[in-house]
């Protein structure tokens, strides 16, 4: 599906759904300075900070999932990029739109922008993983499947269809 962006005459940039879709999460997500809020400022939206030296060339996401699951999916990850914990969550950085046309097992949240749900006076997570060089990303697919693996969930394209 595409829409022109064309005025009277017709012409004009022809615009597909993964570009509409992006500039709809785009204006839905909250403005920050970038970095994190300080954890006094009440309803400030609080991201992930990344560590000196890590580009997000593809925009920045989180998924967090319960702590009880953490080590679980380190170990079943064959790549593993930045990853922060707390006392009850463990938050992967992902390239940004990783839920697009995919839904994230529960209990895990997805995080657009990696910004941390509104817990104003939580202490911000601590970063556990750096991965060598500087893209902080862990792979969404292999983190989908080894999430749906702990949590006994069947990955969403393998359900049945009905009529």
């Amino acid at each position: 599906m595409a829409v022109s962006g064309a005025g009277p005459s017709g012409s004009g940039q022809v615009l597909g759904l993964d570009t509409l879709v992006r500039l709809g999460r785009a204006t839905g997500r909250p403005a920050t300075s970038g970095g994190t809020a300080s954890t006094g400022d009440v309803g400030a939206p609080r991201r992930l900070s990344l560590p000196e030296g890590m580009t997000v060339p593809l925009g920045c996401d989180a998924v967090a999932v319960p702590a009880r699951f953490g080590a679980l999916l380190m170990q079943r990850l064959p790549r593993v990029g930045c990853v922060y914990a707390d006392e009850t969550h463990w938050w992967w950085i992902l390239p940004a739109d990783s839920d697009y046309a995919l839904r994230w097992p529960s209990p895990a949240h997805y995080a657009t922008g990696a910004v941390l749900p509104d817990t104003p006076r939580a202490p911000l997570p601590a970063l556990i993983h750096r991965p060598e060089g500087t893209v902080p990303y862990t792979p969404p697919i292999p983190l989908y499947l080894a999430l749906c693996r702990v949590t006994g969930t069947t990955p969403a394209w393998s359900r049945p269809v009905s009529a």
